[in-house]
């Protein structure tokens, strides 16, 4: 282990030492640790990290139990997320440039794909954060989530180990993205079929979540998108974002097959 890694982990317990086992108690207890360890995949070895991953600043506003929220190992589990995935993408498209590579780790590491991940593995549940934000948790602040998810990652790597944390980045995010293959799709059809509605001075297109269902790890997702009161098409995927990119594909091949005297 190098220097600097291991001064980044003394200063990550040293700081907080006098209040962690408290905090363990309090905020993770033997069922929580039990569940998180379930989302996780393995048998967590030092807790300390998990609790500081899970503090959120606006918890220090109104809680002086903490000293430091999750920001450090943000930044850590977001170098390791980014490296993780760069190696991923450079093995997988052996032939592809860089500006190719930079563009998909971009759609894999941003806060919408880490904030649907979070929400998948319902980290909100875990979250130590302040009163007021809490109640807004439900709807989920997708900021606060890709953020929480990166320091888990950070978590595991100091609990862990790279490959720990390779095979958490490989569950929650690589997988369920790269088996819809949305990611490698240019084309944005929401865009498209709002650019069409709007040029024909048709109604702004409304996506409804129709069901969820399936295990956290295996979700599938059911959206319509309406324009109007006419139901145009109806999509699935793993994740919201797949389902209504594929209700917006088919939309658009049967809203432009409409004759334009219907």
């Amino acid at each position: 282990m190098s220097v600097i890694l291991q001064r980044l982990i003394n200063f990550i317990l040293n700081k907080n030492s006098k209040h962690t086992s408290k905090l363990i108690d309090e905020y993770l207890s033997p069922g929580k640790l039990k569940k998180l360890e379930s989302i996780l995949g393995y048998p967590i070895k030092n807790k300390e990290y998990f609790i500081q991953a899970l503090v959120h600043r606006s918890f220090l506003e109104q809680n002086n139990t903490f000293d430091t929220s999750n920001e450090r190992l943000e930044y850590l589990g977001d170098a390791v997320l980014n490296l993780i995935i760069a190696e991923y993408l450079f093995e997988e498209f052996p032939d592809k440039n860089e500006g190719f590579l930079t563009k998909i780790r971009s759609k894999l590491v941003n806060k919408y794909a880490l904030s649907e991940a979070a929400e998948v593995i319902s980290l909100s549940d875990y979250l130590l954060v302040s009163k007021n934000l809490s109640p807004h948790m439900t709807f989920g602040s997708k900021t606060v989530l890709a953020d929480a998810v990166e320091a888990l990652i950070g978590a595991i790597y100091l609990d862990s180990g790279i490959s720990v944390a390779k095979s958490f980045i490989n569950k929650i995010i690589i997988e369920p993205n790269t088996k819809e293959g949305v990611y490698l799709i240019d084309e944005n059809y929401k865009s498209q079929l709002l650019e069409f509605a709007q040029a024909n001075k048709l109604d702004i297109p409304v996506y409804v979540l129709v069901k969820e269902e399936g295990p956290h790890h295996e979700k599938k997702f059911t959206t319509k998108v309406l324009i109007g009161d006419v139901e145009y098409g109806i999509g699935t995927g793993r994740n919201k974002k797949s389902s209504e990119q594929n209700a917006a594909k088919l939309a658009l091949e049967k809203i432009k097959n409409i004759p334009s005297n219907s």
